[in-house]
């Protein structure tokens, strides 16, 4: 029992010394050889760490991946938030090594015997790494929100919640039980919704996706609308919308996402929207992040807004 807390100890004091982990959100250094990487394992690596995200208007890849040539794996790069080391060796392993060379920060390590054996390791713990990189990238941003927020006073006194908000976001409209938090860009802008409604507005008729969106959509008409006349956010009709079930702040929810658009305006961009389930309130809270920032990339926008989301906390 001492020799397990001096080895905490000791490591917490290691990591102490450490510099602060770079990188953009959502990017990977992948250590690897140029052999492996201009073949198979490198086809693999992409087709499992680059494939698009879901709801984008654009294709823009889950992960930015850089590779990088073990000869040269040392100084900045050893200090990346995410890095993964492909090699071959005697054995075959995949491991998972915490602020190995700076803090916060992810080094996994598939080594193999065979391309073959790093094939399938690949194959089998894809999922794994992917959900540890992206677990931690939302912690990355609540974390760095901490000592930079909004004021939640006014959400708080009338949603009772908690919620982690960028003080680059302001109230751009309030109105009974729906507030509109809006952070402007040089060429658009990222806004995030609060609202809530009845449990039986989305559980009606047993089309919880169907009700979302028509949620969404008179929300639009109401108050999210363009100069031009007929003109509010609605949910585009051409793509399907992507939804699961999923869990926030350990209450039943149901995670949305797709394209919106401005009718009679010509705008649109990607939104994320979760309705919470909160039987003690007998209510669906609806918080949504959407963005319009035409021409340029989306997903690390759209992430940031699934941060703040998830760092919500019903207070009753």
């Amino acid at each position: 029992m001492l020799s397990l807390v001096s080895c905490k100890d000791r490591q917490k004091q290691e990591e102490a010394f450490l510099p602060e982990s770079r990188g953009n959100i959502n990017e990977i250094a992948i250590v690897i050889d140029d052999v492996m990487w201009n073949g198979e394992v490198g086809d693999s690596l992409r087709k499992k760490l680059a494939y698009p995200v879901d709801g984008l208007p654009q294709e823009e890849p889950i992960f930015t991946i850089n590779q990088y040539s073990p000869k040269i794996f040392e100084g900045v790069v050893t200090q990346s938030r995410n890095i993964l080391v492909v090699s071959k060796g005697l054995n075959k392993e995949f491991k998972h090594v915490e602020n190995k060379y700076a803090k916060p920060q992810n080094v996994f390590y598939i080594t193999g015997y065979s391309i073959h054996e790093i094939l399938d390791l690949i194959e089998t713990h894809s999922e794994t790494l992917i959900s540890i990189i992206k677990y931690s990238e939302i912690h990355y941003i609540q974390h760095k929100m901490e000592n930079a927020r909004l004021s939640d006073d006014k959400l708080r006194g009338v949603f009772i919640i908690n919620i982690e908000i960028p003080d680059t976001y302001r109230y751009a409209d309030e109105k009974e039980y729906f507030y509109w938090m809006k952070k402007d860009i040089p060429s658009g802008s990222s806004s995030l919704l609060v609202y809530q409604v009845p449990i039986s507005q989305i559980e009606k008729n047993n089309d919880i996706v169907g009700n979302i969106v028509k949620v969404r959509d008179s929300v639009g008409a109401l108050y999210i609308r363009g100069t031009m006349e007929h003109s509010s956010m609605v949910t585009e009709e051409g793509y399907s919308p992507y939804f699961m079930n999923t869990h926030l702040d350990g209450k039943t929810a149901y995670e949305t996402k797709g394209t919106w658009e401005l009718q009679n305006n010509f705008m649109s961009g990607p939104f994320l929207n979760y309705a919470i389930r909160d039987e003690k309130n007998k209510r669906y809270l609806i918080l949504e992040g959407f963005v319009y920032d035409p021409s340029n990339a989306k997903r690390d926008m759209i992430f940031e807004l699934e941060a703040i989301m998830k760092s919500v906390h019903i207070l009753q």
